[in-house]
C-alpha cells in the first residue's frame, strides 16, 4: 500500500514502530541479581529530571523506536555506533522537553482537543504531514477520503500492527506541536514591541558608515615586552571566574602501541601478489578474478591517459600494451598491485542524449511499465516522434518539458546504466535500460569526438598486520603493564623509554578521542577509576584494543563540575592576561603617536597604514579585514564624520577609527520593523523559553552507566 510506505518515507521525524526490548533485557539480566527493589531501581536509573526518575526500560524503549525511524529515513537495517549515539542523544533531549514543558502546559491548561486533533488528521486543516503521506502522486492534490479509508481500516484491524503504531507516533507528534505552538505564541503575543524600539532599530539597520582605521594586533607586542605575574594571574581569575564554569571532566594521560604491518607482513603480501601474476594473466574471466581474490572490487569505468596512474598510463598507451597483458606487481604506501588491459576501444569524449523515464516503485508496475516501455520503442523505431513522446509519458518532468533531451555530458554524470546505453548506442538507437529511478528509453542523438579509452583492471593486496604481529604488539604493550603497575611506575618508565605520552580531557558521555578508534571504553574506564589508577575495562584488563592501537592509561585527574580550579586553567588564564596586558602597551602606542596627529601621521609614526572599511552598520556582525570586532562597531556608529575616535582595545588588537562618511539611508518603515521584530521574537522563543525551564530544574545525566 502505497499510502504505508509514505507514512515510512515521508513523515520524517513524526514515524515510529513500536519494538520489543531485547537490549534491554540482555542488561536487566546482569543488574537485577538480587538487592531490593528501591536498589534495583537505583541502578536502572538512567537520570534525573526535576525529580522524576528516568528507568532504562523506558529509555531504551523510546531509543529503539527511534532507532527505528533513523533506519527507515535513511534507507537502512542496521545503525552504526555514531549514529546511535545521535538518537540516544536525541531521545534525551525530547524527555527533557517532555518533562520541562509539560508541566508548564499543565499549569497553564494548555491542551490539544479532539475536535482539533479531528480538524488536523480529517478535517477542513489537514496538518502538513497528514497533507504529505496522503496526497495524490499524480496531482499533488490532498486526498481526504485515503485518510478515512486508512483510519477506518485502523479501527477494523486491517491496518499492520507496525503502521498503526506509526500512525498513532504521528498522532502524538501533531498533538506535541500543536501544543508547543499555543505556548509560544502565547508568549509571543506577550512581548510587545515598541514604537520607539521598532524606530531606533531601523534608524540603526538603515545608517551605514564608511570609516579609515589603523590596526594594532596584539601580535606585534613581544611576549618578553609585557611582564604576568602570578597576583596579576589570580586577580584576572578571581575576577572572571564565571569565564572557567565547565561540566565535569577528567583527565586520561596514555600510550598507544600502533599494530602496524611488519616487514614480514609485507613480503608475504608481495609473494602472495607475485604467485598469482601469472593466473591473473591466464584467466579469461577477469571481472570475476578480480572481485574474488583483490581486496578491491573491479571498477566499470572507461580511462583515458591522464586518467591512470602515470607510470599505467605510460605502459598501455606509450609502450603499446596489448589487451590481456599484465603490469607489475608495484608497491604504493601498503598496497601491492597487478595492472590487467581489460579493454581499448575509441570511444566519444561525450554524448547527447534524451531519454523517457518510467518510474517503478512496485513489481506489478515494473511490469506495466516494461510493456509501455517495449510499446513507446516500437513506436519511435517506426517513426513516432521521440520528443513528443517523452512530453506525454516520461516521468522526469524537468527534461520532458524539452522532449526528453538532457544535452550533452561526460562519463561520470548519469547512473551507471544509463551511462552505459548512451555511450554505448549508436547515433538514434533506442535503448531500454533500469535504474533506481526507474526504466529509461535512452537514445543517443549526437557523438562526441572518438578517443582511445580504456579499461583497467587493478588486482590490490593490502598488506595488514598478521596475527604474528598483533601477538607481538600486544606483547610489548602487556610487558610494560606487567612492569608499571602503578602511574608512578608508568610516568617514570615512559620517560625512561622515551615513548610518546598522551593527554585526553574528556566529558562522561563523550565517545571519541582524537587519534583513537572507538575510545568510548576507554572514556567510561575513566569515570570508574579513581585519580592515579591504571585504568581497566570491562574484562578487567589494563590493555584497551581501540582500532589499531593497543593503549595503556592512567586517570591523570578529574574536575567537578563548576568552576574549574585556577591550577586547571592556568594556561588559559595566562593568555588572557597577556593579551589585556599587550593592549594597554598598544593603547599607549596609539596615544602617542595621536598626539596632535591625523590618522596618516599616526599610521606612519606606528609603522602600520591607514585601511578602509565599508557599509558598516550597528547590526553588522563583523568588520571585514579585522573580524569580529564589537566595540568597533559600536564606536564608528558613535562618531561624526572625520573624528578621530580614542584607542580601542578588541579582540584581537588595538584600533583607531575615523568615519569618512556616513548613509542615514531612506525613511523608516516603523510599521515594517515593528512586525519583523515580532517575528523575529517568535522564531526565538520557542527555543529561548524552553532554556529558561530547562535551566530552572535539576537535571542528573547518568547514561554513561549504561552506553
Amino acid at each position: 500500500m502505497a499510502t504505508l510506505q509514505n507514512i515510512r518515507t515521508k513523515a520524517g521525524l513524526l514515524v515510529a514502530i513500536v519494538i520489543g526490548l531485547s537490549l534491554a533485557a540482555f542488561i536487566l539480566g546482569d543488574l537485577l541479581q538480587g538487592g531490593s527493589s528501591m536498589f534495583q531501581r537505583n541502578r536502572l536509573e538512567v537520570g534525573v529530571i526535576d525529580g522524576e526518575s528516568i528507568q532504562y526500560p523506558e529509555f531504551q524503549q523510546e531509543v529503539e523506536e527511534l532507532g527505528e525511524i533513523f533506519k527507515q529515513n535513511y534507507g537502512q537495517n542496521q545503525l552504526d555506533d555514531n549514529t546511535w549515539a545521535q538518537v540516544r542523544e536525541q531521545a534525551w533531549q525530547r524527555k527533557i522537553a517532555e518533562i520541562v514543558m509539560g508541566e508548564a502546559y499543565d499549569d497553564l491548561g494548555i491542551e490539544v482537543s479532539s475536535d482539533e486533533l479531528f480538524d488536523m488528521l480529517q478535517g477542513s486543516n489537514p496538518h502538513q504531514i497528514v497533507r504529505q503521506i496522503f496526497s495524490n502522486p499524480q496531482t499533488g492534490q490532498f486526498d481526504r477520503t485515503a485518510v478515512v479509508r486508512f483510519l477506518k481500516g485502523m479501527e477494523t484491524g486491517a491496518v499492520s500492527p507496525e503502521d498503526r503504531a506509526s500512525w498513532l507516533n504521528i498522532e502524538q507528534q501533531i498533538v506535541e506541536e500543536r501544543t508547543q505552538g499555543k505556548y509560544t505564541n502565547m508568549v509571543a503575543k506577550g512581548m510587545y514591541i515598541t514604537s520607539e524600539q521598532a524606530e531606533a532599530s531601523a534608524t540603526a539597520g538603515n545608517k551605514s558608515v564608511n570609516f579609515d582605521y589603523i590596526a594594532l594586533p596584539h601580535s606585534t607586542v613581544a611576549d618578553d615586552e609585557v611582564t604576568v605575574t602570578e597576583t596579576d594571574l589570580r586577580d584576572y581569575y578571581n575576577a572572571h571566574k564565571e569565564d572557567y564554569e565547565s561540566e565535569a571532566s577528567r583527565r586520561i594521560e596514555y600510550i598507544a602501541y600502533p599494530v602496524e604491518p611488519s616487514e614480514r607482513d609485507f613480503a608475504e603480501a608481495e609473494e602472495w601478489i607475485t604467485d598469482i601474476k601469472s593466473d591473473f594473466e591466464e584467466t579469461e574471466n577477469t571481472i570475476q578474478f578480480v572481485d574474488t581474490n583483490s581486496d578491491i572490487s573491479f571498477n566499470d569505468v572507461w580511462d583515458k591517459k591522464d586518467d591512470l596512474p602515470e607510470a599505467v598510463g605510460n605502459w598501455i598507451y606509450d609502450e603499446g600494451a596489448e589487451v590481456g597483458s599484465v603490469y607489475g606487481p608495484y608497491k604504493e604506501a601498503e598496497t601491492f598491485t597487478l595492472v590487467k588491459l581489460y579493454k581499448s576501444e575509441m570511444m566519444p569524449d561525450s554524448v547527447e542524449a534524451r531519454h523517457i523515464l518510467l518510474q517503478v516503485t512496485t513489481q506489478a508496475e515494473l511490469i506495466a511499465a516494461q510493456q509501455l516501455a517495449d510499446s513507446l520503442k516500437t513506436m519511435i523505431e517506426n517513426g513516432a516522434d521521440f520528443a513528443e513522446l517523452a512530453r506525454t509519458n516520461s516521468s522526469d518532468q524537468g527534461s520532458a518539458i524539452n522532449g526528453g533531451d538532457l544535452g550533452w555530458f561526460q562519463r561520470g554524470q548519469m547512473v551507471k546504466p544509463f551511462e552505459n546505453a548512451a555511450f554505448n548506442n549508436t547515433t538514434d538507437s533506442v535503448t531500454i535500460v533500469a535504474s533506481q529511478f526507474g526504466l529509461h528509453l535512452v537514445q543517443t542523438t549526437k557523438r562526441g569526438k572518438l578517443t582511445r579509452q580504456v579499461q583497467v583492471a587493478y588486482l590490490t593486496r593490502n598488506v595488514e598486520p598478521s596475527t604474528r604481529t598483533y601477538q607481538n604488539v600486544y606483547a610489548k604493550a602487556s610487558q610494560f603493564v606487567g612492569e608499571n603497575p602503578t602511574a608512578e611506575a608508568f610516568n617514570t618508565a615512559v620517560s625512561e623509554q622515551g615513548l610518546t605520552k598522551r593527554v585526553a580531557n574528556v566529558s562522561e558521555n563523550q565517545r571519541t578521542i582524537v587519534g583513537l578508534e572507538d575510545a568510548r571504553p576507554l572514556v567510561r574506564a575513566a569515570y570508574e577509576a579513581d585519580v592515579n589508577d591504571i585504568l581497566t575495562n570491562n574484562q578487567d584488563s589494563r590493555i584497551f584494543e581501540l582500532g589499531d592501537n593497543f593503549v595503556v592509561a592512567i586517570l591523570a585527574s578529574e574536575t567537578p563540575k563548576g568552576i574549574a580550579p585556577f591550577d586547571n586553567v592556568k594556561a588559559r588564564v595566562e593568555l588572557a592576561v597577556t593579551k589585556e596586558k599587550k593592549a594597554e602597551v598598544l593603547v599607549e602606542k596609539a596615544k602617542a603617536a595621536l598626539n596632535g596627529a591625523d590618522l596618516a601621521a599616526a599610521a606612519a609614526t606606528l609603522d602600520t597604514e591607514v585601511k578602509t572599511a565599508n557599509a558598516i552598520n550597528f547590526n553588522s556582525f563583523s568588520v571585514p579585514g579585522i573580524g569580529l570586532e564589537p566595540a568597533v562597531i559600536g564606536t564608528v556608529g558613535a562618531l561624526a564624520v572625520d573624528q578621530v575616535s580614542a584607542p580601542i582595545a578588541g579582540n584581537n588588537g588595538v584600533y583607531v577609527v575615523m568615519p569618512t562618511s556616513v548613509n542615514e539611508g531612506a525613511g523608516v518603515d516603523v510599521a515594517a520593523e515593528k512586525m519583523r521584530l515580532a517575528q523575529t521574537n517568535t522564531y526565538r522563543v520557542g527555543s529561548e523559553v524552553f532554556n529558561v525551564y530547562r535551566n530552572s530544574v535539576e537535571i542528573e545525566d547518568k547514561r554513561a552507566k549504561f552506553y
